[in-house]
């Protein structure tokens, strides 16, 4: 059964599990109607919570995921796209500036075919505008009721976080609500200092690629052929390839055995342990077919025995940087 959590100190509440649109495949009817189906499935097993970005498929994935959500009341889904990427050649058509903040809201939720967005996030950090300025117009935004709240991305760090935090307190704006960076297994460096701030401040976490591009789900395996049709096959950048070493390979399958003596899988238990912690408000999973989502489905109210999470944790090696001097 599905489990919610509130998104930081809000009162917005949202599944443990969501889906997000990154790698949703709209090429051709065949495709679109297993993401339909997908979202379909989610909804109808309890995940509120939909997640997306105007730079996702050009505004197509907006569109689609607008048109599909269409038949569900709007009180009962949490919708969040997010800002940055270029819309268009002109020179004002991406970033964080109060203009294109304000002129790619209303092209949203014209694609979405909504009037109001839940979450907003900054899809980066835009070096040529002044912070003031971004946050600024992102609370504009919420007193407007264009959106509810807002976010921002991993490209922020905790220098910037603070940062932000003093500007909203000085001009009494509306609060940061949630942060999404990359947050797995064999990617923890949120923990070395931006889980803490996050924490200070209450800002919940809503991580994507829980599953490291793949590797947790246990399907590569070393000196093994790459699965036919997996993302290692064909992904352009090589993103999953990079991570296919055979020391992340080695942990995989030591973690595989863990989740084999807790009667579950390597997903379950990767999905899992990122819920282990509190300041987690929902996991952002993508799923190109229902049968994946079943699957992430049961990460919902998983609990790990802490035994296991010690055991987890020694396969890692994983050490959070401090500095002592002296």
């Amino acid at each position: 059964m599905m489990e919610y959590r509130s998104v930081g100190k809000s009162g917005l509440k949202v599944s443990e599990i969501a889906v997000g649109s990154w790698m949703t495949d709209l090429a051709g009817s065949e495709k679109a109607k297993i993401a339909e189906d997908t979202i379909r499935l989610a909804y109808e097993n309890g995940i509120n919570f939909f997640d997306c970005a105007d730079a996702y498929s050009g505004g197509e994935a907006e569109r689609f995921l607008g048109r599909v959500l269409k038949d569900y009341r709007r009180s009962s889904y949490v919708v969040s796209s997010k800002v940055f990427f270029p819309t268009g050649p002109s020179v004002n058509e991406w970033g964080l500036s109060r203009k294109h903040i304000f002129e790619n809201i209303d092209r949203t939720l014209s694609n979405m075919q909504l009037d109001y967005i839940d979450l907003y996030y900054c899809h980066r950090f835009d070096l040529t505008t002044p912070m003031e300025e971004t946050l600024r117009a992102l609370s504009a935004l919420v007193d407007q009721g264009k959106i509810l709240y807002y976010g921002v991305s991993e490209e922020w760090g905790g220098a910037r976080l603070v940062e932000a935090q003093k500007i909203i307190e000085k001009y009494n704006l509306h609060p940061m609500t949630s942060l999404q960076p990359q947050y797995n297994m064999m990617d923890r460096y949120i923990e070395h200092e931006i889980m803490g701030i996050c924490e200070t401040y209450g800002i919940g976490i809503t991580p994507f690629s829980p599953l490291a591009q793949g590797l947790l789900t246990g399907k590569y395996k070393k000196g093994q052929p790459y699965p036919e049709g997996s993302r290692a096959t064909h992904q352009a950048d090589k993103q999953v390839n990079n991570l296919l070493t055979d020391e992340n390979l080695d942990k995989v399958e030591a973690m595989e055995k863990i989740a084999a003596e807790l009667g579950t899988t390597m997903s379950v238990l990767a999905l899992a342990w990122i819920l282990r912690k509190k300041i987690i408000s929902s996991v952002i999973t993508g799923a190109s077919k229902p049968s994946q989502l079943e699957n992430n489905l049961a990460a919902a109210g998983f609990k790990i025995p802490l035994d296991a999470q010690e055991e987890i944790d020694r396969v890692l090696g994983f050490v959070p940087f401090e500095r002592h001097v002296g």
